[in-house]
C-alpha cells in the first residue's frame, strides 16, 4: 500500500494577513516559532537558514514569493544522507477571512522515498511547529 504524497493543513488564525505574512517570512517571525534563530533572504532562489537550541539547523531555499498571499520553499528531508538532492516543498497560501487570515499550510514530496517515514515525521512536526505559530501570533510566545 502506497503512502501520502501530501500533507495539508488549513488553520483559522483571527489576525490580518499582513501579521501572519511576517510570522512567516521575517527572522524575527521565524526565528520565534519556527526556530530558535533565523536568517531570512527574501527573494525567490533566497535561503533561510533556520538554527534551533539543540544545534539542529535547516536551510531553506525560497522558490515562490508573492506577497501576501503565497510563500513556497523546498527543504531538505529529515533523515536522508547530507548531500541528497531530494526536497519536498512547503507552501503556505494566505487568503483574507471576515474573522483574519484562513492560512493553508502544503507539503509534498514525499512519494519520491521508499517509505512513510518521513511523511509521519513531518505531519507530527506540522502539528507541534503550527501549534507554535499560533502562539506566536496570540502573543504567547
Amino acid at each position: 500500500m502506497a503512502f501520502p504524497d501530501r500533507i495539508e493543513r488549513t488553520l483559522h488564525l483571527p489576525h490580518p494577513p499582513e501579521k501572519v505574512w511576517a510570522a512567516l517570512t521575517t527572522a524575527a517571525g521565524l526565528g520565534a516559532w519556527f526556530g530558535h534563530s533565523a536568517e531570512v533572504d527574501l527573494r525567490v532562489g533566497g535561503l533561510i537558514k533556520l538554527a534551533w537550541d539543540s544545534g539542529d539547523a535547516a536551510t531553506l531555499t525560497i522558490e515562490r514569493l508573492e506577497e501576501p498571499r503565497f510563500f513556497g520553499y523546498t527543504w531538505r528531508i529529515q533523515g536522508l544522507p547530507e548531500g541528497d538532492p531530494r526536497r519536498t516543498y512547503v507552501e503556505f497560501t494566505l487568503r483574507p477571512s471576515v474573522a483574519g487570515t484562513t492560512l493553508i499550510v502544503v507539503e509534498t514530496g514525499f512519494a519520491q522515498l521508499p517509505d512513510s517515514s518521513a511523511h509521519a515525521g513531518n505531519t507530527q512536526g506540522w502539528r507541534h511547529e503550527l501549534g507554535e505559530l499560533v502562539a506566536y501570533l496570540d502573543g504567547r510566545l
